[in-house]
């Protein structure tokens, strides 16, 4: 991965297939996400319908020399009515990107797409151990809210997951 110069803006269709590819390594390589076979261009396309580049969900992709190298979403956080302002945030970078602060640029755009919209608090939830991303989340106000042990069971053993929230908008 060059270190050119890398670019922040919405996901469109044509992102999709190097977005699932990012994601994707991960769910093969580490405990990060809970998913455990890999993400179909089918399943992420549907995904990428509930984002709709305005209002509360959208997807940011960070492009290095017209290659996409990481994305930031804001997804619904559970289904109920009640729930509607907060949201779930989710981050990937591409592995030999890591380092060369592209979380934190997705983020910052993120947060300023969201802001003005209807949206109260922002969770993450933090497969642990990841001391990178504990560190992303804390560097933007987001503070531990909860710790569940054992929650989810990947690679034949048991992880503990990381609640993180982040307050948003007006109080």
């Amino acid at each position: 991965m060059s270190n050119g110069k890398v670019t922040v803006r919405p996901a469109g269709e044509e992102d999709l297939g190097r977005l699932n590819d990012i994601y994707n390594r991960y769910v093969v390589e580490t405990h990060f996400t809970f998913d455990i076979e890999p993400m179909t261009l089918e399943e992420r396309q549907e995904w990428f319908t509930h984002h709709a580049g305005t209002g509360r969900y959208r997807v940011v992709v960070g492009a290095s020399e017209g290659t996409v190298v990481g994305y930031a979403s804001s997804s619904r956080w559970r289904q109920k009515p009640a729930y509607e302002t907060s949201i779930e945030t989710s981050i990937y970078v591409a592995p030999d990107a890591v380092g060369r602060g592209i979380g934190t640029r997705l983020y910052d755009e993120l947060f300023k797409s969201l802001q003005g919209e209807d949206v109260h608090r922002a969770y993450a939830g933090i497969a642990l151990p990841n001391q990178a991303s504990i560190a992303l989340h804390e560097r933007f106000g987001f503070k531990r809210v909860a710790h569940f042990t054992e929650q989810g069971r990947k690679f034949d053993r048991f992880w503990d997951v990381g609640w993180y929230e982040k307050p948003l908008g007006s109080a």
